[in-house]
């Protein structure tokens, strides 16, 4: 930082904490010339003159504390893995008893194949796809 630039900062930063209501301190001393002969050499890295540094009061205004950091997000639970529902054991096409669900469903004790049987009786509510109820009166294996 060319000296310069340190001289206007240090002004800058005099001249904010003086609008900040910080209790006034030593006048801004005048920022120091060099002065420049010949050709300009180029920046050394040796640091600059220093520059009279702000009292402790200035350099520490008194504002109100900054807020403290938001909590951390507290930890979300593991995300339950969604079961499928159980698929239906009983068709909703009969009550009174469970007519299961497979290829084909005939009454218990009657002359059918199967693969499944449903002890009667079964009101049918919806259609009779397994034509449980033969004489057509609502009820199945009766």
């Amino acid at each position: 930082m060319t000296l310069r630039r340190l001289a206007a900062t240090a002004a800058l930063l005099v001249g904010t904490l003086a609008g900040c209501g910080a209790p006034p301190t030593e006048p801004a001393a005048e920022p120091a010339r060099q002065e420049i002969a010949g050709s300009p050499e180029p920046p050394s890295s040796a640091p600059a003159s220093p520059t009279p540094s702000p009292s402790p009061a200035a350099a520490s205004p008194t504002t109100a504390a900054a807020p403290p950091p938001p909590p951390p997000p507290a930890a979300q639970p593991p995300a339950a893995t969604t079961k499928a529902a159980p698929k239906p054991t009983c068709d909703p096409n009969y009550s009174g008893a469970c007519v299961p669900i497979a290829s084909d469903v005939d009454c218990a004790g009657g002359g059918g194949n199967g693969p499944a049987y449903v002890r009667g009786p079964v009101k049918v509510i919806g259609s009779d796809i397994y034509d449980l109820d033969r004489d057509g009166d609502g009820m199945g294996c009766d």
